[in-house]
């Protein structure tokens, strides 16, 4: 039987073992220990790491940093990403009756945290260099919302899509000049740069992904970057449950059960020795498709914009030109698929539509089913949040970037167990394809 080619699947590095049966011997099953303590240890010196090598830092100026949280990184390790999101959110004062503007073109994991806080996303599109955060776009937004509801937006939840950084720059100045903090979402972006800083350290609040298809896994979980110490304290306090320093159980605040296991930390622990392996091997696979698909007339990879821009390249995405044709396009959408979108962790609600009201073009879906007949899992990139159902009627700022790109992409293997074979043979599957 011939393998399998996933996205993206992080390998275990053998030191996992480890740190999970000490764990197990010293009795600390539970969502604290000296795993978990260690993990965010881990993390922290990862994060405020400054190892630029020289003639990286030549491409570009390193100016106007001020506009950055210091780099002085304290992590918080949490059940999930989408956790870590929530509780950057309530530190930022969110609540009823707030908004918050929210990067469109993502995954649904930065915006509902925002309604569970009972506050409104207000939507922004994406600028066609990174695929994220449009700045202008976000000045404009902010001014009609002041305008409009006689109050600034609470927070701002900026997204490095697919690892690819967003103009940090340049967010970073119109939250300065509204005075309103960035949630920075790096959980496609673990490894990613800019600047040489890591990603995940800019906002004052930076929130990290553990899942199972990141750049490294705890099997599921996530962290908060907090600013400083006391952050990182308040941040704990809501995560296990909000209670009070008395000698029975008082709450004042409304907490969480949202702190990492002491086992899922030991995976964390392991999966470090490997992290850098990781994003060495992703970015190999991203210039490998590049220069398979050079001067391919119609297909088209996000890259890195400039040399301030390192992306971890998490999954590799192409865009595919409404004028090629595919072989297939024609049953594209013409047989309900048995395999849900999100691989075998996704639980789906049943359905009897095969079509929405914006797709991908027939000649993605095409490519997409020939890839998938030949073993190989590719997905559409990120429907846009302003586009789905669930936010109908929530204010939206969009110049169709996200709609343009979501019709047009793919997602193609990019993970640790993605071979140069794998690559070659993805691609010639691809050129094949095309009629």
């Amino acid at each position: 039987m011939a393998k399998r080619v996933l996205l993206c699947l992080a390998h275990m590095s053998g030191k996992e073992i480890e740190f999970i049966n000490q764990a197990f011997a010293d009795n600390w099953v539970v969502p604290l220990g000296p795993n978990v303590d260690g993990f965010e240890k881990d993390l922290a010196n990862y994060l405020g790491a400054t190892d630029c090598p020289a003639d990286r830092c030549s491409g570009f100026k390193r100016e106007n940093d001020e506009l950055f949280s210091p780099l002085d990184p304290h992590v918080a390790a949490l059940s999930s990403g989408t956790a870590a999101v929530h509780l950057a959110l309530a530190a930022c004062g969110v609540g009823p009756g707030n908004d918050v503007m929210v990067q469109s073109f993502t995954f649904c994991a930065s915006s509902h945290p925002v309604t569970y806080l009972g506050a409104t996303p207000v939507f922004v599109d994406s600028e066609p260099d990174t695929w994220n955060m449009d700045p202008a776009l976000l000045d404009m937004a902010i001014a009609d919302r002041v305008d409009s509801t006689g109050r600034k937006p609470k927070a701002i939840v900026v997204v490095h899509l697919y690892g690819m950084p967003a103009k940090l720059e340049q967010l970073a100045r119109v939250a300065a000049k509204w005075d309103i903090p960035i949630v920075e979402d790096a959980a496609e972006a673990f490894g990613s740069e800019y600047r040489c800083r890591r990603c995940g350290t800019f906002g004052r609040y930076g929130v990290l992904s553990f899942n199972g298809n990141k750049m490294i896994t705890t099997s599921g979980g996530g962290a908060l970057v907090c600013p400083d110490t006391e952050k990182q304290k308040e941040i704990m306090f809501l995560a296990t449950q909000a209670r009070e320093n008395y000698p029975y159980y008082q709450h004042e605040e409304i907490g969480y059960n949202y702190r990492m296991s002491n086992i899922c930390a030991g995976i964390g622990r392991g999966q470090m020795f490997v992290l850098d392996e990781h994003v060495a091997h992703h970015r190999h696979v991203h210039r490998l498709y590049a220069e398979l698909f050079e001067g391919m007339e119609g297909i088209s990879l996000l890259d890195n914009p400039s040399p301030e821009f390192d992306s971890n390249f998490w999954l590799c995405n192409i865009l595919i030109s409404p004028d090629l044709k595919v072989k297939g396009e024609e049953k594209a959408y013409a047989v309900k698929g048995d395999s849900p979108v999100g691989g075998v962790a996704a639980v789906t609600k049943a359905t009897t539509q095969l079509r929405s009201e914006c797709e991908p073009n027939a000649n993605v879906e095409a490519l997409r089913l020939a890839l998938d007949a030949e073993g190989i899992e590719s997905r559409p990139l990120w429907k846009p949040m302003h586009l789905q159902p669930v936010y109908a009627g929530k204010p939206a700022y969009v110049n169709g970037t996200s709609e343009s790109l979501f019709r047009r992409g793919l997602c193609l293997p990019a993970g640790p167990w993605v071979t140069d074979d794998d690559v070659r043979r993805i691609a010639e599957i691809i050129k094949s394809s095309i009629i």
